[in-house]
């Protein structure tokens, strides 16, 4: 079976929505810079997260009140019908981000998707925590790619699964190269496909439909037979329309 980007099948599926409901004049509201690092997450143990160190921003869609969040490194804002966010280029990441937020709303809305608001406080540790808990409970000890550095989940990966068995990646400089709970950040532009080949469960940031870069990584997990599994509030859209598998526990 040919390989269909997630963003073209998450807008395919919009579109069916959208006709199926009677939506496309509907406004959307997407805005950015009212949600400060402590309104989405709160205040975390750690400091380590990258939106508190203000390499990403959370940007939030309003659709009828229903609310839907992405990560990005290129918040803009946008306001306009469904059928104009349906004719966006998704060429840029900012727009991407526009896209998922908002479909994260709308799906919100019909009672699609759910967990689409960031988790808070300790909830972010808990829920890393859980996720060490039901991969093991799963699985059994695999060996985990974690794609994008999410700090709490690879510690409680390590912890659980030993270093030896899992590799990590990052796009943020900063992090590449470094050892985090037992485990050499790898560089994210050069190293996930080799990571996917070696993994078991490749265990992805939903954020990286944001940034480009899950095709290539889904697509050679889909063709290697490895679990592909998403994390984070950017996903609940892909989960729910697409059936790709999340974890992420404490979504709002």
């Amino acid at each position: 079976m040919e390989y269909k980007p997630v963003l073209e099948e998450i807008r395919q599926k919009l579109l069916e929505l959208v006709q199926q409901h009677g939506l496309s004049d509907q406004k959307i509201l997407v805005r950015i810079g009212t949600l400060t690092p402590e309104e989405a997450i709160g205040n975390p143990a750690r400091n380590d997260y990258p939106i508190l160190e203000g390499k990403e921003v959370m940007i939030e869609a309003d659709f009828l009140e229903s609310y839907g969040q992405a990560f990005t490194d290129r918040p803009q804002n946008f306001s306009g019908t469904i059928s104009d966010l349906l004719n966006l280029n998704m060429d840029t990441s900012g727009n991407r981000a526009i896209f998922i937020a908002s479909v994260n709303a709308i799906t919100s809305y019909l009672g699609i998707a759910k967990g689409m608001r960031h988790c808070r406080n300790d909830e972010p540790e808990r829920c890393a925590v859980l996720i060490a808990e039901q991969l093991h409970k799963d699985f059994g000890k695999k060996k985990i790619a974690l794609i994008g550095l999410q700090p709490a989940i690879l510690d409680h990966l390590s912890s659980t699964f030993g270093p030896k068995n899992i590799k990590c990646s990052d796009l943020n400089p900063k992090n590449i190269g470094t050892v985090k709970s037992g485990v050499i950040i790898l560089d994210g532009k050069k190293d996930n496909i080799d990571m996917v080949k070696w993994a078991d469960i490749v265990f992805i940031t939903s954020s990286a439909i944001v940034n480009g870069s899950i095709d290539e990584i889904r697509k050679e997990a889909l063709e290697l037979n490895k679990l592909f599994i998403i994390f984070g509030v950017s996903g609940a859209d892909a989960a729910a329309l697409l059936g790709i598998d999340r974890l992420c526990f404490f979504g709002h």
